[in-house]
């Protein structure tokens, strides 16, 4: 497997061509999905089973689970709950940081990113639809179908359907981007109350993560095939679109250089979006423009999450290259640019953080070769680091 740069860490760009194409059941085309087993892809329109059981790259269910969903308890979770989301399982399980995944409820294929609201019910971004979940009686409550032809429902890692999703601060609105294989995709907008779609906006190419401005004024959809983040206006629906390429867009499907995943910095509302553990690129919604700064842990990176005091969390899903770039890890990076990197076994996805800052959780159900069925659980006043098992593939995580 060759690549090039055209510069020491400046370029990291597949090979065109065949190279690139046989490349692509990995992250360079796309990495938020999730791959199917042993990280190949199935063909578009090819329907496939969710894995569960242990498939090569794997890690084997946990104790117990025999690859079945296990009922869970009804009543109030306990603050400090987790919730991920099953890309392998066709399910959300609730998960107790000290003892594991404690049962899971189906939601629909292939689910991705998630978010809960204060009322408790969960929205879950399924290639089928948004399932709404509630978190108290354990149950799914409705599936909201898109209005986005999206083709066959499949798995897989480019799979159709929903990918990133948020709720606005208000929770009268879900925002979730769906993905249309071969084509850019939309921002569909969800009324909570109504469960149907109101509005759908078109955006760029695989919208991997959907964020919110603090106000609610705003809809920002990271679209990772077409190297850019759409900004939406939420009372006009008008789309913005900004290139966020700090390596340039060389390469175009068979990069590896794309963006993933976004915060939003409380103090101004910035997008912040991390790359290869080099460089992170600061974008100023208002004006479009972006701005560099260096980064430490030379890895390939996902997942991204902000704290109430803008420190940044970002999942290092590990190297490009075995000969220049490092291992897993998580950064953790303060608002004035230091890091402190957190080494992991194993690529991860996502990440989220307790409410007092003090341990981060994040998915072990990366995207190509290597996943597993937990969390790894980061106490980042120590640097401790367990295991847990937590769901079928997990990608995406939230604290209830």
């Amino acid at each position: 497997m060759t690549k090039y740069r055209r510069a020491s860490r400046t370029a990291r760009v597949l090979l065109p061509g065949a190279v690139a194409v046989a490349l692509l059941a990995g992250c360079a085309q796309g990495s938020g999905g999730a791959a199917s087993a042993a990280g190949s892809t199935p063909p578009a329109g090819t329907a496939t089973t969710p894995a569960t059981a242990a498939s090569p790259g794997t890690a084997p269910p946990p104790a117990g689970s025999s690859g079945t969903v296990r009922p869970a308890p009804t009543g109030r979770p306990a603050p400090g709950t987790l919730l991920v989301s099953d890309f392998g399982s066709d399910t959300v399980t609730f998960v107790d940081p000290a003892r594991g995944a404690t049962g899971s409820v189906k939601v629909g294929t292939a689910p991705y990113g998630l978010v809960v609201g204060k009322d408790g019910r969960a929205w879950v971004a399924t290639a089928e639809g948004v399932a709404v979940v509630d978190t108290t009686t354990r149950e799914r409550l409705a599936l909201v179908p898109y209005e986005t032809d999206t083709g066959p429902v499949t798995t897989g890692e480019y799979r159709g359907g929903g990918m990133g999703i948020a709720l606005a601060p208000d929770g009268r609105r879900v925002y979730v981007g769906v993905n249309v294989p071969g084509g850019n995709g939309t921002l569909e907008v969800i009324d909570t109350a109504a469960l149907r779609v109101t509005d759908t906006v078109e955006v760029g190419r695989r919208p991997f993560d959907v964020d919110v401005s603090r106000d609610g004024a705003e809809v920002y959809a990271t679209n990772h095939d077409s190297f850019d983040v759409t900004i939406v206006g939420a009372g006009t629906l008008k789309p913005r679109r900004v290139e966020v390429a700090p390596y340039g867009t060389e390469g175009g499907l068979g990069s590896w250089l794309k963006p993933h995943y976004t915060a939003v910095r409380p103090s101004d509302g910035k997008l912040l979006l991390p790359f290869e553990g080099e460089r992170l690129a600061v974008v100023d919604p208002r004006t479009g423009r972006t701005t560099i700064e260096p980064m430490t842990a030379n890895t390939h990176q996902h997942g991204a999450t902000v704290t109430p005091d803008g420190t940044l969390l970002t999942v290092g899903t590990g190297p490009i290259d075995p000969d220049e770039d490092r291992g897993p890890s998580l950064t953790v990076r303060t608002p004035g640019g230091a890091e402190r990197v957190y080494p992991l076994e194993g690529p991860h996805e996502d990440v989220a953080v307790s409410k007092d800052g003090r341990t981060a959780y994040v998915t072990g159900g990366f995207t190509r070769d290597g996943y597993w069925d937990g969390l790894s659980v980061v106490d980042l006043d120590t640097g401790e680091t367990r295991r847990l098992a937590a769901g079928s593939r997990p990608l995406g995580v939230v604290v209830l």
